[in-house]
């Protein structure tokens, strides 16, 4: 046993055990009420399954949004398999959950962020631990669009549209 206990770690696992959670229940119920959730994941992810034009348009990261057309969702140990809309285009993708930056449900003001750093690939890859999503105002939404600079061709969502 080491020296220390690796709290990052253990909280990290708990919140993807908390999203496995949530698709397996979905997946066998359906979404209830108005839930929906933004899953923003790194495409990157060796373990990452989707179709190459969008791999091409969405080369680090993208955002999926689960709420009134997805098929086939099959949830594992290791991640998730789900069929969604893309302009009349389904295509089915899997997502690990390592993958996972962001997870939203809106409809209840949840929230997910799974903060990763770079490191190099001799060290151990600890993650850093999840840390909820706040409301930080507007002051602060704009100082977050000043550093994240979309890239050309992304559609960007805001999600204040969608609070209630």
């Amino acid at each position: 046993m080491s020296g220390s206990i690796d709290y990052g770690k253990l909280m990290h696992r708990a919140m993807r055990g908390l999203i496995q959670e949530v698709l397996a229940d979905v997946a066998r119920d359906g979404l209830p009420g108005a839930h929906h959730f933004f899953i923003t994941f790194d495409t990157r992810h060796p373990d990452t399954q989707l179709a190459d034009w969008l791999h091409d348009r969405y080369p680090q990261e993208m955002t999926v949004v689960m709420q009134t057309w997805f098929e086939d969702l099959d949830v594992s140990e290791d991640g998730f398999a789900v069929t969604l809309n893309f302009g009349d285009s389904p295509e089915r993708m899997f997502i690990p959950y390592d993958a996972i930056q962001t997870f939203v449900d809106p409809s209840v003001e949840f929230g997910l962020r799974f903060e990763t750093q770079s490191r190099p690939e001799d060290e151990d890859p600890t993650p850093e631990p999840p840390r909820p999503l706040r409301d930080k105002g507007k002051d602060s939404l704009k100082h977050d669009k000043a550093e994240k600079k979309p890239q050309a061709d992304a559609d960007v969502v805001r999600l204040d549209s969608f609070r209630k």
